[in-house]
């Protein structure tokens, strides 16, 4: 593994948490500590916040082509280091090294992506309808954010989420999901390297969140805060965010569907499922929740379906061939086994997996179910896991009754090869993305986000920038 900083970086310095205290890494695929980083408290945050608040409005002063030159810096180096950046998310996270790459190559695309946006920010000028004032529209950033990733995407995320922020002019505090802190802290060393002022990026790890959090956004100074983790913790930080009317984006929860009609094609279908519900172990948010699959072509699909996943290598992420890792740890695990054994004894049929394996790691295999009954604990819940739940639907209106019953509303994939229907379809569904025969959706290019409960705002595509950008609006008097 590369050698990281296992500090605190505040104010471009490394340094340890005030008290000394350090938090433990594991390697998910064997329980053993990798290593351990400072884990920070109350007065670090502050320090960050201090750090970031110091440096904004030299920051926002900034040209654009100069954040946009770091930000393509940042991408160039990221891709460099590519393998060695690979290793240490699997090392710190579990996904195979295959699709460790992956996720390098699609975390590298938004700094790049936002390297061109922020060149591109535009106001407006123009005369009110009355004629008595022309009207000039300027962006300013919005001042010092709050980042907090999760540890399913540990490098992605943070790119995702700095990348707009350093284009449109804002500092920032990023505080990782304790479980993955590696990734953010080389992030730090990279933006670093490529040119970025300090305390622009203020990385602070902790595995006391709520200790760091909530002083930062009651305390006036923070004016944006950018969150992807689960709809619960969301919730409580949109009330601590309210007292000082903090600007939020909000990336939660998912409980998507995945339709299969009877004249969606197969093969197609099975290529999608395998995407959209394996991707990281099924441990993404986007990840395909709930199969609904027309009757007619139920059956087949789950031969196929259980196949697929029963061909699948399972073992550390490090190792050649493997497939699928473990997942995050034995809470996670014990999670999917519990939604599995709830399905089962409400009268769900195992055609794959179904059961942990012995040995040391947090690993569980990729499980197919049919006949799930829609009482089942799974069908409520962001499974998490690399478990697909199949259930039968005879008629359109019904599916889509089906896949809407939910308080998320992320993303859904529809199969099919009727363009009506799948039109249609798309438009009822109540998601912010669709998948048409698809089983990927996620792209640097495109507005990522969803409705209800699944969040607020959008990362990534044009508006990406926009979550980070204020209009301020000048009245200019007709002579």
């Amino acid at each position: 593994m590369i050698d990281v900083p296992k500090q605190l970086f505040i104010a471009g310095t490394w340094v340890d948490a005030a008290d000394g205290a350090t938090m433990p890494v594991d390697n998910p695929a064997t329980g053993e500590v990798v290593c351990h980083v400072a884990d920070a408290g109350a007065k670090d945050a502050q320090l960050a916040v201090d750090a970031a608040v110091r440096v904004q409005e030299e920051w926002a002063a900034t040209a654009p082509r100069a954040r946009s030159e770091i930000l393509r810096r940042a991408y160039d180096i990221i891709i460099s280091r590519t393998d060695e950046l690979a290793l240490l998310m699997t090392t710190e996270m579990g996904k195979p090294l295959a699709e460790a790459r992956g996720e390098v190559a699609y975390a590298a695309e938004f700094f790049r992506w936002f390297s061109e946006e922020a060149v591109r920010i535009e106001g407006g000028f123009g005369t009110l309808p009355d004629g008595r004032n022309r009207m000039l529209l300027m962006r300013r950033p919005v001042g010092p954010c709050l980042l907090i990733t999760p540890w399913n995407f540990p490098l992605a995320m943070g790119t995702r989420k700095i990348g707009p922020a350093i284009a449109a002019g804002c500092t920032m505090v990023l505080k990782p999901a304790p479980q993955t802190p590696l990734s953010s802290l080389v992030l730090a060393e990279i933006l670093r390297e490529a040119g970025l002022p300090d305390g622009v990026l203020n990385v602070v790890t902790t595995s006391k969140p709520g200790e760091v959090v909530e002083p930062l956004l009651r305390g006036g100074r923070i004016r944006k805060l950018s969150f992807t983790g689960s709809t619960g913790v969301g919730k409580l930080l949109l009330e601590q965010c309210a007292e000082q009317v903090v600007r939020t984006s909000m990336e939660l929860g998912g409980n998507a569907p995945f339709i299969v009609f009877d004249d969606a094609d197969l093969d197609k279908a099975v290529d999608g499922a395998m995407v959209a519900k394996m991707r990281n172990m099924g441990e993404a948010c986007t990840a395909a929740n709930r199969f609904f699959v027309h009757r007619d072509v139920a059956e087949e699909f789950a031969v196929r379906l259980s196949a697929r996943m029963s061909a699948l290598n399972v073992g550390p992420g490090t190792e050649p061939g493997v497939d699928v890792g473990p997942l995050i740890d034995r809470n996670g695990r014990r999670k999917v086994e519990r939604l599995v054994e709830d399905a089962v004894q409400r009268g769900a049929r195992v055609l794959a997996g179904g059961r942990t394996p012995d040995g040391p790691g947090s690993f569980y295999p990729p499980t197919v179910l049919s006949r799930v009954s829609p009482d089942s604990d799974l069908m409520g819940t962001e499974i998490f896991g690399p478990v697909a739940a199949i259930l039968t639907f005879d008629d359109e209106d019904e599916v889509v009754r089906q896949a809407n019953d939910t308080e998320w509303g992320l993303v859904g994939y529809v199969f099919t090869e009727s363009l009506d229907r799948a039109l249609r379809v798309s438009e009822r569904l109540e998601a912010g993305m669709v998948g048409l025969n698809t089983g990927l959706v996620s792209n640097p290019a495109a507005p990522f986000g969803g409705v209800k409960q699944s969040g607020l705002g959008r990362e990534g595509g044009r508006v990406g920038i926009d979550e980070f950008l204020d209009y301020k609006y000048v009245a200019v008097p007709v002579s």
